[in-house]
């Protein structure tokens, strides 16, 4: 009985020391966005208005971070309303059929100072693939507004849209395969 009381007792000191800290998306400074270039010789961009990102962690450094983002693909805007009908469509992302896109972090891995390799799989057009992407730390403050702790990330990587049937009738001459992502997000403490 004693050892069972002093097993029970480590247990949950451990469990004290190893607290999960949940932190949300702050939308209205937080942006994901993607670009393209068109014919070889200009960049398009746009972004995904409506979207949910958080994350959860054990340590104040998020080396153990695990994100999860999920994004409206109506909500696409590139500021011509012509194409971004076009890309909700089945051309593209065929948003009707597939409503979402979504990222689950697997892994982070850290290079350097605040800078690691994200690893999750990123579910787009029906299609989930594993995917390796930059991740900077921007550091935590308390928001003076809310007085909750409020950390910054930026990600950013390529991706293949062929990888996720997005766009195959659109050849990479005219519509580059490698897709530009970026994203910027401020997260609360919770």
């Amino acid at each position: 009985m004693k050892k069972f009381i002093i097993s029970a007792a480590a247990v949950f000191t451990l469990l004290a020391f190893t607290t999960v800290s949940n932190w949300n998306a702050d939308n209205a400074h937080s942006k994901l966005t993607f670009t393209v270039t068109h014919l070889g010789i200009a960049d398009v961009s746009g972004l995904f208005k409506n979207f949910d990102a958080k994350l959860n962690t054990t340590k104040d450094d998020f080396s153990d971070a695990q994100f999860e983002l999920s994004a409206d693909v109506a909500s696409i805007n590139t500021e011509v309303e012509a194409r971004d009908n076009h890309l909700k469509s089945p051309d593209f992302f065929d948003a009707a059929k597939y409503p979402k896109l979504t990222f689950k972090s697997t892994a982070v891995k850290p290079v350097g100072k605040n800078q690691y390799k994200l690893t999750g799989d990123l579910t787009m057009h029906g299609i989930t693939k594993p995917v390796t992407l930059d991740l900077l730390y921007r550091g935590t403050v308390e928001n003076p507004m809310s007085k909750k702790p409020t950390s910054g990330f930026q990600v950013t990587g390529i991706v293949k849209r062929s990888d996720f049937g997005i766009g195959e009738k659109f050849p990479a001459t005219m519509l580059s395969d490698e897709v530009r992502i970026k994203a910027d997000g401020e997260f609360t403490k919770q």
